[in-house]
């Protein structure tokens, strides 16, 4: 009876568990009628992952190149200061005319305040501003110069300078001498030709062939050959912008 009892239990939970299985096991799709899901995004090209540094803000994008900073200070050349210089174009007297441009270079730079402000080498520029050649009967030949500008850093900068000088040496030595020697000469000659009366004669006539010879001559010219070493001196301040 016990028995007939447990089989009845079991038949009966087993139809219940049938009748409550899932639809999707009850009943299977229609042939024929089978659908793909297709996964989300399939088909279609993925957007382009963002380029490194084109994050919100710029941040990581390089930054624009920084132009150099350059800081200068001006310096100032006092008055007074001493200019050595090596002439580059000769000069002469015979030749030279005024305003005639010459050229030369700083031979010992120019230093202010511990720091060197006009460099050895630096271009100096002038012109001639008197000449006078030597003359028949006076007057010794002479040269003028002064410089008006200094080249430092391609930066050229007006100056003004004391006048370089050279007079020719004097020649009444050389003169005398010659009227002596044509005065000698006479003499002889005259006390050959007529005793002391043809001496003082003949004395005369040389001294005067002596004197025609100096007064036909010119007196020595003056030249400053290239590479001359000249000292001039800046007559008024100048202002040299320097890089610091």
């Amino acid at each position: 009876m016990r028995n007939e009892f447990r089989l009845s239990a079991l038949a009966l939970v087993a139809a219940v568990g049938i009748a409550c299985g899932s639809p999707s096991e009850q009943q299977s799709a229609p042939a024929g009628n089978v659908q793909l899901t297709e996964p989300a995004g399939a088909g279609t090209s993925a957007a382009p992952s963002a380029a490194p540094g084109a994050a919100a803000g710029g941040e990581g994008a390089a930054a624009p190149a920084k132009e150099p900073v350059i800081t200068t200070m001006p310096m100032d050349v006092p008055s007074g200061t001493d200019l050595v210089l090596t002439l580059e174009t000769s000069v002469s007297s015979e030749t030279a005319k005024p305003d005639q441009p010459v050229r030369a270079r700083v031979a010992k730079p120019v230093v202010v305040s511990g720091m060197t402000v006009i460099p050895e080498g630096a271009t100096v520029t002038g012109a001639v501003v008197s000449v006078q050649r030597s003359g028949r009967v006076k007057g010794r030949a002479s040269i003028a110069l002064r410089f008006n500008e200094v080249i430092v850093l391609n930066t050229p900068y007006r100056i003004s300078t004391t006048r370089v000088s050279r007079v020719a040496a004097a020649t009444k030595g050389e003169d005398a001498r010659t009227i002596g020697i044509g005065a000698g000469v006479g003499t002889a000659i005259g006390a050959i030709a007529g005793g002391k009366k043809g001496a003082a004669i003949g004395a005369g006539v040389g001294g005067g062939a002596g004197t025609g010879a100096v007064l036909a001559t010119r007196g020595d010219e003056v030249t400053i050959p290239a590479g001359a070493t000249l000292r001039t001196e800046i007559t008024e301040k100048v202002r040299i912008v320097m890089p610091m």
